[in-house]
């Protein structure tokens, strides 16, 4: 694969164009591939992967560029491609969770649990069983649906409904309220009708705001809580893991299951457009003009490439129904995200768990209450950014030798969005204020490891506006679009078209803005190649 299309993707008829070489257009090019067609992937950068890359920030320092750790990756979709054939290899952390607090922490994995929530709060540590049954049960749930079609339009649409709903019927009375619950009420809400002590609902609530610009007094944020713990690592519900050499690992073996098929892959090829052409039966996909002015055509082009920025960037206006265009003006896209590396002469030594062990191989949660995520989301609307900011830190290098220089490391900061704001008030910009947040973020984590900041060698910053430049993300949001129950399932991107076919035919929607929504999962990517294949044997004579 090199920078450019090969001779063969130039004035010549494709089957179907991906617009984006993240990990969901590759999983997409691959299954269409393996169908027979002539399939061309479009990466505006140099490198495939999208937000799924590794790269090297300093001389011998690298690291996860953006998206930082494995749980939601579809089995099937892994098993499909080969991709541990193919050099995939992930390995568990040692604990899941470790939340440092004013002179005591709380650790949550490897068997602990329950024990270490004891310490806080005994009628806490007799929940959690009862509390983890419950999510697990609900959690099937999604993942039975993750990959299934959401119900579109017409009597196809209908039949979809009522297969994919019939399985809830068989949930007893609580379960279902409690699925009803975390659909529409807030994390805080959910989380009080099972804990009282403020340790254990700061670690759990702190996954309904990731990636998610609102407070966890946010109605609906309880979904989000739900959204990040349907995944698996290393064949366990719910565990979280690394892969070896980062997340470009994942993508790098896509791309070699993809050039296995017969994929082509062109770098450096940012689209400019998608065009379009009018006939009897409508509007339909004609193909891509990419910056350098290069025409590619095909009958079918996916977009990897989110909502936001298909609709509001690539798709002119006048080619889609006017309350569509309306849809996608409203649609909510804009985390907030700021990201970060940094390159580490020595490991963090933490004030209340001092040394090394396994909470360094952790998710490393800075924010102690969900009062204080709710400060954060509060300040962040008025300043642009909470001046007592919440950080997750990974250091990926204590299970990865790949990564660093030998007796060196390197930390992933993920700072999420309800501290952060997608756009800045009075007029200013995520590029004047980038370095002086960068140094709010590293003083907040040195307050708990005292050598931190005197150990970073270098850093590699992503803010907002950052990661809108670099890898498509409006608005940094790391989901392509607001995870809420008015963008979820049959409704994401919007009501009608959740099956994802766009109101252009031919043109469909195949990364993390079509459900089941963001993370690293494959899952959207495998669903609209299903969805694309079934309407070409019904359109065989789709070419025109």
């Amino acid at each position: 694969m090199v920078a450019g299309s090969p001779a063969w993707a130039i004035g010549m008829r494709l089957d179907a164009i991906i617009i984006g070489g993240g990990h969901n257009g590759l999983v997409t090019a691959f299954y269409l591939a393996q169908a027979g067609l002539k399939v061309h992937v479009c990466e505006a950068r140099s490198v495939v992967g999208g937000a799924c890359v590794t790269e090297e920030f300093a001389p011998g320092f690298r690291n996860s560029t953006a998206s930082y750790t494995v749980s939601l990756l579809q089995q099937k979709v892994a098993a499909d491609m080969r991709l541990a054939d193919h050099g995939l290899k992930i390995v568990l952390r040692p604990l899941n969770n470790f939340l440092p607090l004013d002179g005591d922490y709380l650790k949550l994995g490897a068997g602990q649990t329950q024990a270490e929530v004891a310490r806080f709060s005994a009628r806490d540590a007799a929940a959690l069983p009862a509390y983890d049954a419950r999510l697990e049960v609900l959690a099937d749930q999604m993942r039975r649906l993750a990959l299934q079609t959401p119900p579109g339009r017409g009597l196809k649409g209908l039949a979809a409904l009522a297969v994919q709903g019939w399985p809830l019927l068989g949930l007893d009375a609580a379960e279902q309220r409690d699925l009803l619950a975390l659909f529409t009420r807030s994390a805080r809400e959910f989380l009080d009708g099972w804990f009282e002590s403020d340790p254990i609902k700061a670690v759990l609530g702190f996954d309904s705001i990731v990636g998610h610009f609102a407070s966890p007094d946010t109605p609906g944020s309880a979904y989000v809580l739900l959204h990040h713990v349907f995944g698996q690592a290393c064949g366990i519900k719910g565990a979280w893991g690394h892969a070896i050499g980062g997340m470009g690992s994942i993508t790098q073996a896509m791309a070699k299951a993809c050039a296995a098929a017969g994929v082509s892959i062109g770098l450096d090829e940012r689209v400019a457009r998608v065009n379009v052409a009018g006939g009897p039966n409508g509007n339909r996909v004609r193909g891509v003009t990419l910056e350098d002015g290069r025409v590619l055509e095909a009958p079918i082009v996916a977009s990897n490439a989110g909502p936001a920025l298909l609709f509001r960037q690539l798709v002119d206006r006048a080619d889609v129904p006017a309350d569509f265009t309306r849809a996608m003006d409203g649609y909510a896209a804009g985390s907030g995200t700021f990201r970060m590396n940094v390159a580490l002469s020595e490991l963090p030594d933490f004030s209340v768990l001092p040394g090394p062990g396994a909470h360094l191989g952790a998710g490393i949660i800075m924010a102690p209450s969900l009062d204080y995520m709710d400060r954060a989301y509060t300040d962040a609307k008025a300043h642009g950014w909470s001046r007592q900011p919440i950080v997750e830190m990974l250091i990926p290098s204590t299970l990865d030798d790949t990564l660093a220089p030998p007796g060196r490391h390197v930390a992933s900061l993920f700072c999420f969005c309800q501290q952060f704001a997608p756009a800045l008030p009075n007029g200013q910009s995520w590029d004047d204020v980038r370095e002086d947040v960068a140094d709010l973020i590293i003083d907040t984590v040195t307050a708990h490891a005292p050598n931190f900041k005197a150990s970073i060698i270098a850093r590699q910053i992503h803010s907002p506006l950052d990661l809108e430049r670099k890898f498509g993300l409006v608005g940094g949001d790391i989901f392509h679009g607001r995870i809420s129950l008015d963008q979820l399932w049959a409704a994401r991107p919007v009501l009608g078209h959740g099956d994802h076919r766009m109101p252009i035919r031919g043109l469909y929607l195949c990364g993390s803005g079509a459900h089941p929504g963001g993370g690293v999962t494959g899952a959207p990517g495998h669903n609209a190649a299903r969805e694309i294949l079934a309407d070409r044997r019904v359109y065989s004579r789709l070419r025109v």
